[in-house]
């Protein structure tokens, strides 16, 4: 199941990692170049009903069904992209549906390999190796969706950006139909216990639907704003760094690791600190450490101003799997739909960056658009105080 983490995580964030490359090869505004994370997170709004067919078919032939969209959905990119920006988008939505498809399985799948007490401790394991893949991705993209030298204005043609993309795409369809092969020999154990054993002698009155917990339509809401605060903080870097007078000897996507490098030690250091400690007061503690780091971001200037821009992930690092193990509590046979109901609200992130790049453009500053991600912190903070606990 860590394999699968490290799967979706790479290719999120290399979906999102190619904004910069996408809005220098075909020339995109400030709301445009945030399409990507629409096109792919859209595909979110199935999740419900992935939840279902998971229900219906299991676990095994949901993750089978997942990568092989994956696999189908990389090599159509490879022609999406002959038919421009949104024939390439289109195309994205294909392994953005596979994508969907593993995690709704994933996360469920892991809180019942164990105790429920140590469910945030288990989660965290499996996204740290989630987070290896998001630290590799944006070196991959630095490294192989490069445009070259283009005069004021010039866009490529779309039959030059099909000749840069072509290898990694291709790449990645060939290693996801490999794991899909390697996965089918495999025989996945089946989820015993709380999730399918008799409610009855479960110590929680268990509700007739998912659908009557609150706890879980409040922590929806919390993974949809976390989206836009996970998303939002690489997504506007670019902008923010050249705002702040940054200098940057390398790439902006190449400095993008040290993001996605913080989550990955974050959540390294949470498989133990959430065995100690309550998962609610790490995340509200988390909630208010990433506010602090972005006031001091948009207060000072310079270097400094983008380390903390960037060192929020470390804050970032345990919010999902916390949040999604405090919503998944006390649903007995509920938990596979229940997940459904809450990976839904990944689409967050393809709502609200588009909105804050709309702020942005609307302003004319880059910091208006962030500002935004004050509002999500408070969310965090009630979820993990209040909204975790009502039943």
């Amino acid at each position: 199941m860590a394999s699968l983490f490290f799967l979706f995580g790479f290719i999120t964030t290399m979906n999102n990692s190619t904004i910069e490359f996408l809005k220098e090869a075909f020339g995109l505004n400030d709301v445009q170049k945030q399409l990507p994370n629409t096109f792919f997170y859209g595909a979110y709004a199935l999740s419900i009903p992935v939840g279902f067919l998971i229900k219906r078919i299991g676990y095994r032939f949901s993750i089978f069904t997942g990568l092989a969209l994956i696999a189908i959905g990389f090599f159509a990119c490879i022609p999406g992209v002959g038919f421009g920006y949104y024939g390439f988008l289109s195309t994205v939505s294909i392994f953005a549906i596979g994508v969907v498809i593993l995690q709704v399985a994933a996360a469920p799948y892991v809180v019942a390999l164990g105790p429920k007490e140590s469910s945030a401790s288990r989660l965290t394991l499996t996204n740290a190796l989630n987070s290896v893949a998001t630290v590799i991705a944006p070196i991959f993209v630095s490294m192989l969706l490069v445009v070259p030298e283009l005069g004021e204005g010039q866009v490529l043609e779309n039959s030059a950006i099909r000749d840069i993309v072509i290898n990694p795409f291709v790449g990645i369809g060939i290693a996801t139909t490999v794991i899909l092969f390697i996965m089918f020999f495999l025989k996945l154990p089946n989820i015993k216990g709380e999730q399918e054993g008799d409610e009855k002698t479960n110590s929680v009155k268990i509700k007739s639907s998912a659908f009557k917990y609150p706890h879980v339509w409040l922590g929806s809401i919390a993974i949809f704003v976390y989206m836009g605060i996970e998303i939002g903080i690489p997504s506007f870097f670019a902008d923010f760094a050249a705002t702040k007078g940054a200098v940057i000897e390398t790439s902006t996507t190449d400095m993008l690791k040290f993001y996605w490098g913080g989550l990955m030690v974050g959540r390294l250091l949470g498989i133990f600190v959430l065995k100690k400690y309550k998962a609610s007061t790490i995340l509200s503690l988390c909630a208010m450490g990433g506010a602090a780091m972005l006031v001091g971001a948009i207060t000072l200037n310079g270097n400094v101003s983008m380390w903390l821009f960037l060192g929020t992930g470390l804050f970032h690092s345990i919010m999902w799997p916390v949040i999604y193990s405090l919503a998944l509590e006390d649903l007995g046979p509920h938990a596979d739909v229940a997940s459904g109901v809450i990976a839904t609200s990944v689409i967050g992130a393809a709502i609200l960056t588009p909105i804050m790049g709309g702020i942005q453009a609307m302003t004319g500053t880059v910091v208006a658009g962030i500002a935004c991600l004050f509002v999500y912190y408070l969310y965090l903070i009630f979820f993990a105080t209040k909204g975790s606990k009502i039943r």
